[in-house]
């Protein structure tokens, strides 16, 4: 098997939603099961697993039918799987697909270091920072160079014609995305415009007595998204000087060394990777551990909480980071295998008091 196929087969997992890996994962081990026992045929077996193979496969193929097209007429441009596919169940509502593309900016840009991340050289360190630091991203980043072309590959297909939609929210992720975005798009004479989704549906839905505030733009559904879409079409055009000074910050942005960023009054600010130290310390010291655990409590559970009272958006793996960083250093304890937040729980280091710790910054804002 070559390193491409290895590549086509990842991006085509991917593509699945968590709700469709367990059966897709059922139906093969029964295959295998029979196959095993020789339980009918043993061409039969692999029959069904080729078709599955071919199926999987394919759906690789209808994703790329979102790419742009000579004939389309607006390519939309968000920041994260989670916001794209509501943008395209949204555009498919709309019955406007035929017509509306889609470009992916994958990254969480709130974490990691972006320093030069426009050349090879900083990609690199990039791939690297993630593969020390979090968990997950091993397997994740096996592939950033070659979708990092595809998505210069995606913008240059982008035809004069189309309107490009520009979707960012109130959070450090999608604000540096949607520079980094401009700084893709800073050849391109195509009308660009810059649209909230955020804040658009904050505006169109929210009333007196029910109201959501938004951490980002993956929590919007897609049928309030739909709305967002109608109403933003055709509007807020950016000038050449609106362009030209989010180029500029994204330029400054890749000029800093720094591995978090928040939001903050406006702009993106970067802040010392401990920021959130205190913030999980206290949140570990609210929860009560379950009876009988010597005081461990699972580290989902505290990740969990620090994600639902966090202003930020941030996400689950970065705090993971930080929580194994506060067990190296001695601050916290552990009990099991920090492979991942699942596997172990932590309690404060028995015999220090909660005033040992002392972090680098004030602590953040909770919700």
């Amino acid at each position: 098997m070559e390193w491409k196929d290895i590549v086509a087969i990842k991006k085509a997992t991917d593509s699945l939603e968590d709700g469709e890996l367990k059966p897709y994962l059922r139906w093969m081990l029964a295959q295998i099961k029979l196959m095993k026992e020789q339980e009918g045929t043993l061409e039969a077996a692999v029959s069904e697993l080729i078709e599955l193979y071919d199926a999987l496969m394919g759906l690789q193929e209808k994703k790329e039918v979102w790419s742009p097209a000579p004939t389309c007429t607006h390519v939309h441009i968000v920041v994260g799987e989670s916001f794209a596919g509501s943008m395209k169940q949204a555009l498919k509502a709309l019955g406007c697909a035929e017509t509306h593309k889609l470009i992916t900016l994958r990254e969480n840009y709130a974490i990691g270091p972006i320093s030069g991340l426009d050349s090879p050289e900083g990609r690199k360190a990039r791939s690297n920072w993630f593969r020390d630091h979090i968990t997950e991203a091993i397997e994740a980043y096996t592939t950033f160079e070659e979708e990092y072309k595809e998505l210069l590959d995606k913008v240059e297909q982008i035809p004069e014609q189309a309107e490009v939609m520009v979707w960012t929210g109130g959070n450090a992720c999608e604000q540096t995305g949607m520079r980094h975005a401009l700084y893709l798009l800073r050849n391109k004479t195509n009308s660009i415009s810059v649209n909230d989704a955020c804040a658009m549906c904050e505006e169109l839905y929210n009333r007196p007595d029910a109201f959501i505030t938004y951490r980002h733009s993956g929590e919007i559904p897609s049928d309030k998204l739909q709305e967002a879409v109608t109403r933003l079409e055709g509007k807020g055009k950016l000038d050449a000087a609106a362009i030209a000074r989010l180029v500029r910050e994204w330029r400054m942005m890749t000029e800093q060394t720094g591995t978090l960023r928040i939001w903050q009054d406006g702009a993106v600010l970067e802040v010392p990777a401990p920021y959130y130290d205190r913030y999980l310390l206290e949140k570990l010291d609210e929860l009560k551990p379950p009876g009988g655990d010597n005081g461990f409590l699972k580290s989902a559970r505290l990740i969990g909480e620090a994600m639902g009272y966090c202003e930020q958006y941030i996400g689950d793996s970065y705090f993971e980071y930080r929580l194994r960083e506060l067990i190296y250093d001695g601050v916290l304890e552990i009990k099991g295998v920090p492979a991942g937040m699942r596997y172990y729980s932590v309690r404060r280091k028995q015999g220090t008091g909660k005033t040992d710790f002392r972090p680098l910054v004030d602590e953040p804002a909770g919700r």
